[in-house]
């Protein structure tokens, strides 16, 4: 009788091909992480781009000043006809405050002696730093949008390039 070798892989085989995988693994997850992190903030940037330049039409269109809010920047809810409170400028979710691990902070100035907004600021933080963003950014009505690698980023912040 003849004896036959048995085919299949030995468990150090098996052992170098899960070493290898975690290898890569352990190279390529932070590269990842890195990826989405630049992503969230160059969304955060556009998104501040986006509301301050809504804001500007809202101040154009309504002749009421800048929005209250960012809610009353969003569209009407049920498909409603374009009001002041409800310009459909800017989506529901970023009207929020929410988008792409960014917090968005708008705060009007103090109102005029007709009861309009004069001016904003808007502040767009990272949900948990260093895991949904790095930097904080800045905007205003002049529409220079400025950054802070450490805290809550405001005028007097550099601008970014």
């Amino acid at each position: 009788m003849k004896k036959t070798a048995e085919s299949g892989f030995s468990l150090i085989e098996l052992l170098i091909v899960v070493a290898i995988i975690l290898i890569i693994a352990a190279i390529a997850i932070p590269n990842l992480l890195q990826s989405r992190i630049a992503a969230n903030q160059a969304a955060a940037v556009a998104d501040l781009r986006g509301i301050t330049s809504s804001n500007l039409t809202y101040m154009t269109m309504y002749n009421e000043g800048y929005a209250t809010t960012l809610a009353v920047m969003a569209p009407p809810s049920g498909g409603g006809a374009l009001t002041s409170a409800a310009a459909g400028l800017i989506d529901s979710d970023l009207a929020a405050g929410f988008r792409d691990g960014y917090n968005f902070t708008y705060s009007p100035s103090a109102a005029d002696g007709r009861g309009y907004y004069q001016s904003f600021t808007l502040n767009a933080n990272p949900m948990k730093a260093g895991v949904t963003g790095n930097d904080y950014y800045y905007s205003d009505p002049t529409f220079v949008i400025r950054m802070n690698t450490t805290s809550t980023a405001s005028d007097s912040d550099s601008p970014i390039q």
